[in-house]
């Protein structure tokens, strides 16, 4: 039941690059606010792949931010409704729709689009709020969070110990 929450907290204090945290939890908004069966998310996890994203960090954001989306729906509709309704834009939609390629990727839905919008607006954004946290965290809570009694308690588990940091 812990493991992931002690798998997070592993990885927060490893060694590894904050920006490749702050990259997965970046990543995490676009593939958790976004309808999941989208095009783009797959397009998403090659990216992740590629540049060598925690993908422990990445799976953890994604189950909470999931949880925001279903919140925000509404908002995404309304941001979606907006943008495809743009007089403007109008002869580019249409013209995307026709193409096979672009029909794909389902832009003509409003929550597609709203979702893919704000999450690709608050990307860099998250980007540099989650690498600051993680700097914050590495200098500040780590060595609280490695003597509380919680952690000293499930590093006596045998099951637990592999996944706590160190």
């Amino acid at each position: 039941m812990f493991d992931p929450i002690f798998n997070l907290l592993k990885q927060m204090s490893a060694d590894t690059d904050p920006a490749q945290i702050a990259l997965a939890v970046s990543f995490a908004l676009i593939f958790s606010f976004t309808p999941l069966w989208s095009l783009h998310n797959v397009l998403v996890l090659l990216l992740v792949s590629i540049l060598r994203v925690n993908w422990s960090v990445f799976f953890a954001a994604w189950a909470l931010l999931s949880l925001a989306a279903f919140v925000l729906d509404p908002l995404f509709h309304i941001v979606g409704t907006h943008i495809l309704t743009m007089q403007s834009l109008n002869e580019t939609w249409t013209a995307m729709y026709n193409n096979n390629f672009w029909y794909l990727f389902n832009f003509n839905n409003t929550i597609v689009m709203g979702s893919l919008v704000i999450s690709l607006t608050l990307f860099i954004p998250v980007f540099f709020i989650s690498k600051w946290l993680v700097i914050r965290y590495r200098n500040n809570v780590v060595d609280y969070v490695k003597k509380s009694h919680v952690l000293q308690l499930a590093k006596a588990n045998k099951w637990l110990s592999p996944f706590l940091p160190d």
